[in-house]
């Protein structure tokens, strides 16, 4: 039997609210400025390419643990590229930053491997480029 992850309601204004089940947390959506929405809130787009980073740090942190590796205080900044006819995300550029982080270089190549084959970037299209880059 399928389990519901999340259920998500249409709140007006081309805002909606989402409700993770297991833990409770809340989310909300708005539509960007570009395109009729108020821009208060995540887009819908930008939660994917924010989901994008989020995936990429946790597989990270698993072989992080794994590895003996602290990751605490790693960064990203989310960059979202979008086009038009028909609008999508065209580019998501992610850059890591850590300031100290303490591992080896083979450490690092495994860290940077696993953020490249988390489940969401492996699902989004192959036409979506994805721009990966490490700065340690």
């Amino acid at each position: 039997m399928e389990t519901i992850t999340a259920t998500v309601e249409y709140v007006g204004d081309l805002r909606t609210k989402g409700v993770h089940l297991k833990s409770g947390n809340t989310f909300t959506t708005d539509a960007p400025t570009d395109n009729q929405g108020k821009g208060e809130a995540f887009s819908p787009t930008d939660l994917v390419s924010a989901a994008l980073s989020s995936c990429m740090m946790t597989i990270m942190g698993q072989v992080a643990n794994r590895e003996g590796v602290d990751m605490k205080g790693l960064k990203t900044e989310v960059v979202k590229i979008m086009t038009s006819n028909p609008r999508k995300i065209a580019e998501i550029k992610i850059n890591f930053s850590h300031s100290n982080l303490k591992a080896t270089d083979i450490q690092k190549q495994k860290l940077m491997n696993a953020a490249r084959t988390c489940p969401v970037a492996l699902s989004l299209s192959e036409s979506l480029k994805q721009t990966i880059s490490f700065n340690w």
